[in-house]
């Protein structure tokens, strides 16, 4: 233990990020190695972004814009709202962890399902938070009414990633709404909804009317994943402007840096085509991917997101490492509470193909041995 360091602190644990290609070239010496371990998009960045994050770079020297103005602007446009309404933030875990700042003082109770985001786990611990965790169903979706029950006069925070990551599960726009109408006065409701533009359309929730309505929610989204900007770090939220106001004041100043903000703003200037073009391409191999899956014989989940989650009749960890030795990183379930399954990224035709080839060989390995 450190001399001087909170109790809180220690109580939580570190985030595991997925492997890196340059661990796994360190670590086995491979030289052809598929990723698709981290839910990032192989299409981005895109033309129009990439372009002004080069030229941004010979402005590194000074400050951005401190009310970050146009990018607000093109979010809000996105949603129908005002610039008042957006919040930016270094990626979504940079709004994640303001929003615990904001809302958490020590003994307040948080309520979550288990097999989610664990960054929502250890935001709330070390603000001293009580943890109030729901198991998901046994089909792995997350259980409303259930959540709803654990509410207290306690509560100050309900996280709901919406799809849900490791799962890829979306819950239908009813069940959101109706439990964010149902909160009482002093409980606010965090919908992270990072995956939000892989959902089919008309499947989320009605976030604009729920602001509008003045419901306590902050809905928190990311240029990491549709849009491809993940090393950029680039996120934001869409509150009502009051709360808006309260969260730039926690946020550390320029909480956002100058190649990420051009990136994003072009993006939403002119990449519109390249985005819906990866979008299709995502969409079509995750239902391709899934397919194959199913037809090894495997549990698969419906995913809302750029990844699919599975189970295995053989212990997750095991496989990952078996895959990892055939040049492919894949996310093992096990830190989740699911053992027997495995998360695995959406990327390119090819780097799919490998990895069913690899997750084949892999399976008639194992299956051999047990004959």
């Amino acid at each position: 233990m450190i001399p001087g360091v909170r109790k809180a602190v220690l109580s939580a644990s570190p985030y595991v990020p997925g492997k890196t290609v340059e661990e796994v070239q360190r670590e086995l010496g491979l030289e052809k190695i598929v990723k698709l371990g981290s839910n990032e998009n192989p299409w981005g960045p895109f033309p129009a972004a990439r372009a002004a994050m080069a030229e941004e770079i010979g402005r590194l020297n000074t400050y951005p814009d401190v009310s970050f103005r146009e990018l607000k602007g093109l979010i809000a446009r996105q949603f129908g709202l005002e610039p008042g309404w957006v919040a930016l933030s270094h990626g979504a875990e940079g709004m994640l962890q303001t929003l615990g700042k904001v809302f958490l003082d020590p003994g307040d109770e948080v309520v979550l399902p288990k097999g989610t985001y664990g960054l929502y786990r250890e935001i709330s611990l070390v603000m001293g938070a009580v943890l109030r965790e729901i198991p998901l169903g046994e089909d792995f979706s997350m259980d409303m009414a259930e959540m709803n029950k654990a509410i207290t006069g306690k509560t100050k925070l309900v996280w709901l990633n919406n799809p849900n990551n490791p799962t890829g599960l979306a819950l239908h726009p009813d069940q959101v709404e109706d439990f964010v109408r149902a909160l009482p006065e002093g409980t606010w409701a965090v919908l992270d909804e990072a995956y939000g533009e892989f959902a089919a359309p008309g499947s989320m929730p009605g976030t604009k009317a729920l602001l509008e309505e003045g419901r306590n929610i902050v809905a928190v989204r990311t240029f990491s994943k549709a849009w491809g900007l993940a090393g950029a770090r680039i996120g934001y939220a869409l509150a009502r402007p009051e709360l808006v106001t309260v969260i730039d004041t926690v946020s550390e100043p320029f909480n956002a840096n100058r190649t990420a903000i051009a990136g994003a703003s072009a993006a939403l200037r002119a990449d519109g085509e390249a985005f819906r073009t990866a979008l299709d391409a995502i969409v079509s191999e995750r239902e391709r991917v899934s397919r194959a899956l199913a037809a090894m014989g495997l549990r698969v989940l419906p995913s809302s997101t750029n990844f699919i989650f599975f189970t295995l009749p053989l212990d997750a960890s095991e496989v990952s490492r078996m895959l990892l030795e055939r040049g492919v990183i894949v996310r093992p379930c096990g830190g989740w509470g699911f053992p027997r399954s495995i998360r695995v990224t959406v990327g390119t035709a090819e780097d799919n193909s490998f990895f069913l080839e690899a997750l084949s060989q892999v399976l008639a390995e194992r299956k051999g041995e047990r004959e």
